[in-house]
């Protein structure tokens, strides 16, 4: 039955059905599932009603038709059954497009081929589309390939799934999320599956950009009104990679279009790629169901490097870098920069340019004098979870207690403890401290600092015991 055969009451019926789902969950939500439902028929025990596509049929079939159905019972006073079915949204034709729809001609046309010359209307579709693509995707580093990726414990969930991805014919998991930490290997295995598929599949289009990128791309399509274009490029791509998704946190316009792109895509089984600072559970300043719908393929982290790893990191850049580096020069490196990958390669490149450039052999003694202001901030960072971790062990407690609500004295005082050592030893800001325990408010903090500079100034047997732990902790 179509939409204009439904009688009026019954839809004012749906109408106030709607309006209780809303109030009970959310104006996110609601305007994410519920919204987009239309009622097509019904009577007093079949209600039919109609979704955009099979990912939101499914979401709502999974997550509120039970609910649907316990309201229906409520207004209408008898059981109904539900069914929520796909249907298209019936869509204007749209007018015959003008030469100047393409945007910027010229640099359309050389992003294509720099000796192709030819007039713009004589572009096919396809050859537009092509230049589109080529003209947002960020450009790949080609020294980041899965043959250049030294896999270790901490990434070899990581790389196993990129490979998986970047090799598979159909998708296997979708998204696929990747998280970890500054310069742990993210963005080479977002360019080592872009580099994969592109070689393997050449046909496939593929879109690999920052969400910053996609971020400025939409509000320029929202700015010269030309949405649609936008939504259509993004929308008609076999592989999308996003990377640093954690920068669309708090941006909803941004969100809301990245959702429903997002969801069209998986919905045509297109594959998807993001990569972040964080889990998706623990992003900040993003929507419920934006982390739900990122958490729902496969999620894998890449932790903290090992020393084994970075020594193989060390070797692998050496032999591509064509040099000989001492044994014990690579063990010191290894031991010594523990932050991410990216400061570990660095330090070697600048031992290597100073010994090419000044003509001194890379020893022990000028590997320390190249490196000192590098060493020497590494030599005082310490992570808050080591801290939690030592102090825990200190006084006999649970690491867990550190993110626990607990207040008996003999968890809270060493909570205290660890949050006035993450402000002494390490530069991150009060909020940040408060969030690593048990997501505290920064006045807790506050306090927790205050207070052990008061015992310190009082007890002298306290003030040994938090000096004892700084010095292990910074050695």
């Amino acid at each position: 039955m179509a939409q204009s055969e439904v009688i009026p009451s019954f839809q004012q019926q749906w109408d106030r059905v709607l309006n209780r789902l809303r109030a009970e969950v959310g104006e996110a939500a609601y305007r994410s599932w519920l919204k987009p439902l239309s009622l097509l028929s019904g009577n007093d025990s079949f209600i039919r009603m109609a979704v955009p596509t099979r990912f939101m049929r499914d979401w709502v079939a999974g997550n509120y038709q039970d609910r649907i159905q316990v309201l229906w019972l409520e207004e209408i006073g008898v059981p109904a059954q539900v069914e929520i079915v796909v249907q298209q949204p019936v869509r204007p034709v749209p007018k015959p497009a003008l030469v100047d729809v393409v945007e910027a001609p010229t640099p359309v046309v050389e992003a294509v081929s720099e000796r192709l010359v030819v007039d713009v209307p004589n572009l096919s579709t396809e050859v537009v589309h092509e230049a589109e693509v080529q003209r947002i995707t960020a450009p790949l580093d080609p020294r980041f390939t899965f043959d250049n990726f030294v896999v270790g414990k901490p990434n070899e969930l990581a790389y196993a799934a990129a490979r998986r991805v970047a090799d598979a014919e159909a998708v296997p998991f979708n998204p696929l999320f990747l998280y970890g930490g500054v310069g742990l290997g993210k963005t080479h295995l977002m360019h080592a599956i872009a580099h994969q598929i592109r070689t393997a599949h050449p046909e496939k289009k593929v879109i690999y950009l920052s969400a910053e990128k996609f971020m400025y791309q939409f509000v320029r399509a929202l700015r010269i009104k030309d949405t649609m274009s936008f939504k259509e490029q993004f929308r008609s791509v076999d592989v999308l990679m996003i990377d640093d998704v954690q920068f669309i946190g708090g941006r909803e316009a941004t969100q809301e279009e990245f959702f429903h792109t997002f969801n069209a895509l998986v919905d045509q089984n297109r594959q998807v790629i993001i990569s972040a600072d964080k889990s998706p559970s623990d992003l900040e300043g993003v929507e419920e169901r934006m982390k739900s719908r990122m958490g729902w393929g496969l999620v894998a982290d890449i932790h903290p490097t090992t020393y084994e790893l970075r020594l193989g990191i060390l070797e692998s850049k050496a032999e591509q870098l064509d040099v000989v580096i001492p044994q014990k020069v690579v063990e010191f490196l290894a031991h010594k920069i523990t932050s991410n990958i990216r400061e570990l390669e660095g330090a070697l490149n600048r031992i290597v340019a100073h010994a090419t450039l000044v003509g001194r052999s890379i020893t022990l003694e000028t590997t320390q004098e190249v490196l000192h202001d590098l060493l020497r901030s590494n030599d005082r960072r310490v992570t808050i979870e080591e801290i939690q971790k030592k102090v825990a062990e200190h006084f006999n407690i649970r690491v867990s207690d550190m993110h626990s609500s607990r207040r008996a004295r003999a968890v809270a005082r060493p909570r205290q403890i660890a949050m006035y050592l993450s402000k002494q030893l390490t530069s991150r800001s009060l909020p940040e401290i408060g969030r690593k325990f048990g997501g505290r408010d920064h006045t807790t903090v506050m306090h927790a600092v205050k207070k052990v500079e008061e015992l310190k100034s009082t007890d002298v047997e306290f003030a040994e015991d938090i000096e004892l732990l700084s010095r292990m902790l910074e050695n």
